[in-house]
């Protein structure tokens, strides 16, 4: 497997990754009988986490569109939604 797919597949999984960490903070904030702070707090997780899969998005589309990517970047971005999905999917079952 080449450089390039290894990268590609990274980016698609912190996509998908950073959406679904994104969907349930949003679904947190849109819950009632919450305390304020605590539902601006995961409105604050759901903005961040939707910029985040904005931006893994277009590093996506530029390998796609031109061929240029970075693994090391592609690798660290994977892992990184990885864990932030899990680290929000974690704190939903404690909230």
């Amino acid at each position: 497997m080449s450089s390039y797919t290894l990268a590609v597949f990274a980016l698609a999984g912190a996509l998908i990754a950073q959406a679904v960490a994104a969907g349930l903070a949003t679904e947190l904030f849109l819950s009632k009988g919450r305390p304020a702070v605590a539902r601006r707090s995961w409105l604050a997780l759901a903005i961040g986490s939707l910029l985040l899969a904005l931006h893994h998005g277009y590093a996506l589309e530029l390998a796609l569109s031109t061929g240029l990517h970075d693994l090391r970047q592609a690798l660290l971005a994977g892992v990184a939604a990885l864990l932030v999905a899990l680290a929000v999917s974690g704190l939903r079952r404690l909230a």
